[in-house]
């Protein structure tokens, strides 16, 4: 799909979802594309789950997209809530985005942490050899402005909470939950409140433009007064929040975070962003 017909898509779909009476819309551009979220936007498209996001909630939701860049209709952020609080997701691919555009990002290595033979060893990328054990991932995040990478080690038996796609990739989830974590420490300005699916314990939703999807209903008045039907993920996965132990980052805890960054961040952004 073009970029101009990608564009027509969004718009389209922001248009049509702000046809009825709203409040709360927020305008901002994300790589020279307008985005407008509004309460009514959010909850028809953006949620997932089983239950409504309250208006704090979302309120939150597009303060963070906002002050982060994220455009949502991409599949960059979205909000999950299964009856507790709401947890925003961040896809990998906007976390590497964001870090990319950096001009001191200078790089990363990331790969698997596994028992062959008698030997613990890193290995780089993904592949296993059929009697290696997989225990964990590590990555490390290079910038240009330090001596040293940023390192992170973490553990398979921490974040495999035996869903589908952690059954049939482990090696993949448990590298790209290094990656994301070693980029967070390597620029906490820039992505210090953004957590992904498999670090909150939420089933991966695919990285798609969902945009298609959004112009087709539309063209069918289809979706008048009824959500988009986005697979929802089927369960959560912690009594807690639905989040696994030690990362439980409440929407609150990530607004306050983005607030407090973002009055700072005027005097000490990076280049780039």
């Amino acid at each position: 799909m073009s970029t101009t017909t990608q564009q027509q898509n969004v718009s389209a779909m922001q248009k049509q979802a702000t046809q009825e009476p709203d409040f709360g819309m927020t305008t901002y551009t994300v790589a020279g594309q307008e985005v407008k979220l509004s309460f009514q936007t959010v909850r028809k498209y953006l949620v997932r789950g089983n239950a409504s996001a309250t208006d704090a909630e979302v309120v939150l939701f597009i303060a963070i997209c906002k002050f982060n860049q994220l455009n949502p209709f991409l599949n960059e952020a979205y909000l999950v809530k299964f009856g507790g609080q709401a947890q925003m997701i961040v896809s990998k691919e906007a976390l590497m985005k964001r870090a990319e555009s950096c001009p001191e990002y200078d790089g990363f290595r990331a790969g698997l942490i596994i028992k062959r033979g008698n030997e613990i060893i890193d290995i780089e990328g993904s592949f296993l050899l059929v009697t290696d054990v997989l225990l964990g991932g590590w990555a490390e995040v290079h910038r240009k402005d330090k001596k040293f990478p940023y390192v992170s080690r973490v553990s398979l038996a921490e974040y495999d909470k035996k869903q589908s796609t952690w059954n049939d990739k482990k090696s993949t989830m448990i590298r790209k939950t290094a990656i994301v974590q070693a980029m967070r420490e390597a620029f906490p300005v820039q992505l210090g409140a953004m957590y992904t699916a498999e670090e909150q314990g939420i089933q991966e939703v695919p990285y798609v433009d969902v945009t298609d999807k959004v112009k087709e209903e539309i063209d069918n008045n289809a979706n008048a007064g009824k959500p988009i039907g986005f697979e929802q993920p089927t369960e959560p996965v912690s009594e807690e929040n639905n989040q696994p132990k030690g990362q439980q980052t409440t929407l609150q805890q990530a607004g306050a975070q983005a607030t407090t960054t973002e009055n700072t961040s005027e005097q000490s952004k990076m280049p780039g962003f």
